[in-house]
């Protein structure tokens, strides 16, 4: 299993990363190519010659002298020396100190040498293999004291004559654009790795598969993110990316509603600066669209924004019922005439933990579960207090918001460690501030002239089923 989830994530860091592993390639390519071009061409040519003595006068001994494997080798040691290398250049036109690049093997089984010539040229490189036979068998006497004393001398027949090669043997092309790019390939492949290991932000969906089994419920573009939509029944409004990304959460909510036996949900993240905040706004806003009474709490005790960010009154509220000095009804303030309603955190308590812990406010939500379809809850982030775990204990599930490439993994990492160790299930998660280049941008579906109309009978819908959904409950 594990290596399973292995290869999965190697992969996912192979797609992620491919425009890395792409480039690699390329630049190693081009750099083989261009060292490859600027490299001399060398020509091979390949001919074969059979060695046999002959009578060199006719005072020669009528002995006949063998030329045995030992002369063979003998001549194939000496064919870079002087005496052969210097009438070669003679014999071929070529300057004095000319360059001759020649060698030669044995055949086992027969007195055959076998020539190999390289040079710049290919004329050339043929015509010192096809010469090379000739002028060894010359030169054979000087390094065989059994010849010269036998009068004979060595002739060189020739077998295969090297003829002109049609292509350079190097460089070759082709092998070096091959390795090249298989050593690109694996530079890219490593390089991408390490900026894996070494990156230390959550990118995408496969960073959160790392730390939890939990879904990405939805994932909110960047642009504008921050923001409260005024107009959210407008046509500009449903042609606007943020907000699908909205509804779309919300859908994914409304599937866990089904899952789950109560109706309130806890919005949390991490760290701070993840945009918690202003995701359960507008997801709250998302789920009062479709026709459900719906409630926002600011469960912040420490940083409440919600009453600010949306411009109501902030000083009474959450804390001030759990302190006995108002009831519900008098603190929850409807926002406008849609049916989201709002319960701001009230005063700064100098025991947050104590008053979110206490009976009273498992009271409060109990009543609160009832008077509403859905209620959303902002929580403090999971990391710096414990706030988050005790406010999961009066609601059904919890969504936690992370932030593209801002969240850091080790923090995510820990965040659902600790939400682990207390029994505290992740029912999802609404990945914040993506990207466009991001592996978890869905992209923007746009209604067209239809928008207006099924907008309208969509809302009616949802308001229906909100409506069943509330009854069922009670």
């Amino acid at each position: 299993m594990d290596s399973i989830v292995t290869l999965r994530e190697f992969l996912r860091v192979m797609r992620r990363r491919w425009r890395i592993i792409a480039l690699c390639t390329l630049v190693v390519v081009a750099v083989a190519a261009l060292v490859t071009m600027q490299q001399p061409r060398s020509y091979t040519a390949r001919s074969s010659f059979y060695l046999q003595t002959t009578a060199q006068s006719s005072n020669a001994n009528n002995g006949i002298a063998v030329i045995t494997a030992q002369d063979l080798n003998t001549y194939v040691a000496v064919l870079g020396s002087p005496p052969v290398i210097e009438p070669l250049r003679r014999r071929l036109g070529l300057p004095a100190g000319y360059p001759i690049n020649v060698s030669a093997t044995v055949n086992p089984s027969a007195s055959i040498l076998n020539v190999t010539a390289v040079d710049s040229d290919p004329r050339r490189a043929a015509a010192i293999a096809n010469a090379t036979g000739p002028q060894l068998a010359e030169a054979a006497a000087t390094f065989s004291p059994l010849l010269k004393s036998s009068g004979q001398a060595v002739a060189a027949t020739t077998i295969s004559p090297a003829g002109v090669p049609a292509s350079p043997t190097s460089p070759n092309v082709t092998r070096n654009i091959e390795i090249a790019a298989l050593a690109g390939l694996l530079l890219g492949v490593a390089f991408a790795l390490m900026r894996n290991v070494f990156d230390t932000k959550v990118r995408g969906e496969g960073d959160l598969q790392t730390v939890s089994d939990s879904p990405l419920l939805a994932a909110l573009p960047a642009d504008n993110m921050q923001k409260v939509i005024s107009s959210w029944n407008s046509r500009a409004a449903e042609r606007h990316g943020y907000l699908e990304a909205v509804r779309r959460l919300r859908t994914s909510l409304m599937f866990v509603d089904v899952t789950t036996t109560g109706n309130a949900f806890l919005i949390t993240s991490a760290v701070p600066g993840e945009g918690k905040t202003s995701t359960a706004i507008n997801l709250a806003r998302a789920v009062a669209e479709t026709g459900s009474r719906t409630l926002l709490v600011d469960a912040d005790l420490r940083r409440p924004t919600v009453a600010s960010t949306l411009g109501l009154e902030g000083a009474a509220g959450l804390t001030t019922v759990l302190l006995g000095r108002a009831d519900l009804n008098d603190v929850i303030q409807p926002y406008g005439d849609t049916n989201l309603h709002i319960l701001a955190a009230g005063q700064v308590p100098p025991n947050p933990s104590e008053l979110l812990g206490s009976q009273r406010m498992t009271e409060v939500f109990e009543k609160l579960g009832a008077d509403f379809d859905y209620v959303l809850v902002d929580s403090p982030p999971v990391l710096p207090v414990v706030d988050a775990v005790l406010l999961d204990k009066m609601t059904a599930g919890l969504v936690m918001v992370v932030a593209a490439d801002r969240t850091r993994k080790r923090d995510l990492a820990q965040a659902v460690k600790v939400l682990q160790t207390a029994g505290v299930e992740i029912d999802g998660f609404a990945m914040n501030m993506v990207s466009a280049k991001s592996e978890s941008y869905y992209g923007t579906y746009t209604y067209e002239s239809e928008s207006s109309t099924r907008s309208g009978t969509k809302r009616e819908s949802h308001a229906k089923g909100g409506r069943r959904r509330a009854l069922a409950r009670r």
